[in-house]
């Protein structure tokens, strides 16, 4: 089972490595990660999406706790969370398939970013889900390249994932 689990560590430097290194350790797979600080200079927000059941992801939380730099955790899959990811694609596109192009991005509220005569971009924010979506409806054009940010979240519910 997919899990995206939410961390706040201490924004120094090897403190990203010391979190992998323990996933590569164990032989634990990271589908997603995404780190960036927080409203407080001295925290980051990491946003781990990993695989397994409930006794792995626990393994999981338990050794991610031990880590010196690691103030606080929360697996937010566990109750209602709100995700997001963000893709660009760049498309090669005909004149007579930008109007297609439009229907599909315009689809799925997402923007079109005109590069040039027979390049565009498509960007688009929303669930791992609706990006595979897109990604799917845009399969009858050629995508030359392709950035996903990896899945962000916060849970819904009332707490908060504080130090």
């Amino acid at each position: 089972m997919r899990h995206i689990i939410s961390v706040l560590l201490e924004n120094e430097s090897g403190a990203l490595s010391r979190v992998s290194g323990l996933f590569s350790a164990r032989g634990y797979n990271i589908e997603s990660l995404t780190v960036a600080p927080t409203n407080d200079p001295t925290l980051s927000r990491m946003t781990i999406v990993t695989t397994g059941d409930e006794r792995r992801i626990d393994q999981i939380e338990k050794q991610l706790n031990k880590l010196v730099d690691v103030a606080a955790l929360k697996d937010i899959t566990r109750g209602g969370h709100l995700e997001r990811e963000i893709v660009l694609a760049k498309v090669i596109v005909t004149s007579a398939q930008k109007a297609e192009l439009e229907t599909i991005v315009k689809a799925f509220n997402g923007s079109l970013i005109t590069v040039s005569d027979t390049q565009c971009i498509v960007e688009m924010s929303g669930s791992s889900e609706k990006v595979d979506e897109l990604l799917k409806s845009l399969a009858s054009l050629t995508i030359i390249e392709l950035a996903r940010s990896g899945v962000t979240g916060l849970s819904s519910d009332e707490s908060s994932l504080t130090a």
